[in-house]
């Protein structure tokens, strides 16, 4: 039995529907990773060095610092005040309160996964990103990977036509 609606996730939204879905094959029917992370990559010196950046001002108290090193870090100038809500709002929300352990499923090898499955990344996303996009489209056996043209790693904020369309192309039956 299926769900009755497919698995759609980005960033570490992309790494929780792609480690549900190998957990859990026989009930999701199709998988959307955008600018997913990946479980034990091999981060290069700048995404270690935002994280670390964000951190410190989280560990400050300063959400407000935390905020922009993100907006700064993963959007164009343009998108800013868009998202500089959520942002901040997310932060509150994960600062509110000890951060729960983790358990994550029994690590699955990307090949076993034999459900259709749409890899997008935006063009300008950080060279991780593009990577884990490729190596997941790779891995994956009848994978299909989009590299949106003009989009940084929130293509549904700065290319959402274009990922509105991918997405109804893909999930229509």
């Amino acid at each position: 039995m299926h769900l009755p609606a497919a698995l759609v996730g980005n960033s570490l939204g992309g790494r929780i529907a792609l480690e549900t879905a190998l957990a859990h094959q026989a009930r999701v029917q199709k998988l959307v990773l955008i600018a997913a992370g990946l479980p034990a990559w091999d981060w290069t010196e700048q995404m270690r060095s935002y994280w670390a950046e964000e951190e410190a001002a989280v560990e400050a108290g300063d959400l407000e610092r935390a905020t922009q090193v993100n907006l700064d870090f993963w959007l164009k100038p343009e998108h800013h005040e868009e998202v500089r809500p959520q942002t901040l709002r997310s932060l509150e929300l994960q600062t509110a309160h000890e951060e729960p352990e983790l358990r994550w499923p029994e690590p699955r090898p990307l090949s076993s996964l034999a459900i259709p499955t749409l890899v997008i990344v935006g063009e300008d996303d950080k060279p991780d990103f593009k990577a884990i996009a490729r190596h997941l489209a790779e891995e994956i056996d009848g994978s299909e990977l989009v590299v949106v043209p003009g989009a940084g790693h929130l293509v549904g904020v700065e290319a959402p036509d274009e990922l509105n369309a991918l997405l109804l192309e893909f999930l229509q039956d």
